[in-house]
């Protein structure tokens, strides 16, 4: 053969090859990362059951629809997006809870919560407005605005709930590695849910969301029988209560700014709630700053507590003790508020660090600063040690004594006293504490 008329056919296969191999592969990427569009009013749900794996569905303008992604790796994208509610609300999950504007749902038995399929994985929902959500939800069960269920790596970013009696974002029933980010979540009175809920999932992360205005009897942030969470950079303003751990093992609350709460900061309570870290966080103008209750292990590190009723209480109640702790480092100031019994059931104020029926606490490095009460109150002082003087005699308690805490190294001013300890329980060590004032008056040597 003519070796001209060899090489050009050579170079003539060659990119007929490399041609049909680029169509080729433009073809499977359009075919597996596709996008569509979803003007006003038209259905959310039918791109949602048109899509491949891996889609992307950009919705604009106003739509009055509830919708559930069932597939993996839709990426749900609002554009200038608002959710209102529809004439009927219709979706799995709104019929099972009530009506929720979107719902991740894996194979999940929704009545009796049992996983019956694989984790619906890698869905993102991002840059919606939902409002007007008005039922709270069916008999025992919470509606949220934006609900992950029996999901794998779900993102949920950049979103906002209004003005909702629906809750704001739920992740649950086996849900794992959520992320919950940069959403705004602003309550109303009639509010019947938290703000962020994780109950039932592990590895969920909930960073630099804001929550507002969520009403007595719900809190800003939930977490009830989840594993590893993490809590991380968010605003908590005017919520009845900031971050309620209950029965959760691993939790990690860092950095987060809790002012204007109703009831408590941060709560941390259940057997299962070992080795918590609540690290950095900043707690102020509420009645308590942090409760722990019932719960062993773990710490409470740089966080500045400040202008409560008090900073600080680790309470021992009947059969739930409490104990553990490292308490290190914090900046625990001017809790003088005044908390009436009226309200709260007891009288207190004044109180910076209060270790009551507590074992095996170790307080130390703290400042503790200002801590004066300004009305009635059964105990004050930077840190005090002590039966619980408010449930003495009661059905809840009362009669733990405090064993074997270390209060060392803290740095005291301007309380009232600087170290209050009823001389009660046994192994209480008080040492090298930088203080002026205590009871009984020999601490502070």
């Amino acid at each position: 053969m003519n070796i001209t008329l060899q090489r050009t056919l050579v170079v003539g296969v060659l990119a007929g090859a490399i041609a049909l191999a680029l169509v080729l592969v433009a073809g499977v990427g359009s075919a597996s990362a596709d996008s569509s569009v979803v003007g006003p009013g038209e259905s959310i749900q039918k791109a949602i059951n048109a899509a491949d794996p891996g889609d992307t569905i950009v919705v604009r303008g106003l739509h009055r629809e509830d919708v559930a992604i069932r597939k993996d790796g839709i990426k749900l994208r609002g554009d200038d997006a608002v959710i209102e509610p529809p004439a009927r609300a219709d979706s799995p999950c709104s019929r099972t809870f009530g009506p929720e504007a979107i719902c991740i749902l894996g194979g999940l038995n929704l009545e009796t919560g049992e996983i019956t399929g694989p984790r619906v994985s890698d869905v993102s929902v991002s840059g919606f407005t939902i409002r007007g959500f008005q039922e709270g939800g069916k008999g025992e069960f919470k509606t949220f605005s934006i609900d992950v269920l029996a999901a794998r790596d779900a993102t949920v970013a950049g979103n906002r709930a209004i003005g909702n009696v629906a809750g704001g974002i739920g992740v649950t029933a086996g849900s794992i590695n959520t992320t919950v980010v940069n959403n705004d979540v602003i309550g109303n009175p009639k509010s019947s849910a938290s703000g962020v809920a994780v109950e039932f999932s592990s590895y969920t992360t909930v960073v630099k969301n804001v929550v507002r205005n969520i009403p007595e009897g719900e809190n800003a942030i939930d977490v009830n029988e989840a594993t590893n969470t993490t809590i991380a950079g968010n605003d908590l303003i005017g919520n009845w209560l900031g971050a309620f751990i209950v029965d959760s093992p691993g939790t990690k609350i860092l950095f987060n700014d809790m002012s204007r709460t109703g009831i408590v900061g941060t709560y941390v309570a259940g057997p299962k709630s070992a080795n918590a870290k609540v690290v950095g966080n900043n707690i102020s103008g509420g009645p308590w700053g942090i409760v722990v209750e019932d719960a062993h292990g773990g710490s409470l590190v740089g966080n500045n507590v400040h202008d409560n009723c008090a900073g600080m209480f680790f309470e021992d109640f009947a059969s739930q003790p409490v104990g553990g702790f490292e308490v290190k480092g914090n900046t625990v100031k001017n809790n003088t508020r005044s908390c009436r019994a009226a309200q709260f059931g007891i009288n207190f104020s004044g109180i910076g660090i209060a270790l009551l029926g507590a074992t095996d606490m170790e307080v130390t490095g703290n400042t503790l600063s200002g801590n004066v009460p300004s009305g009635p109150t059964r105990i004050s002082g930077g840190v005090v040690v002590s039966t619980d003087p408010y449930y003495r005699g009661t059905t809840f308690g009362g009669t733990t004594k405090p064993r074997n805490n270390s209060v060392t190294g803290n740095h005291f001013g301007r309380n009232r006293p600087d170290i209050f300890y009823d001389g009660s329980g046994s192994g209480n060590r008080f040492a090298g504490n930088f203080c002026d004032t205590s009871v009984p008056s020999r601490l502070c040597n």
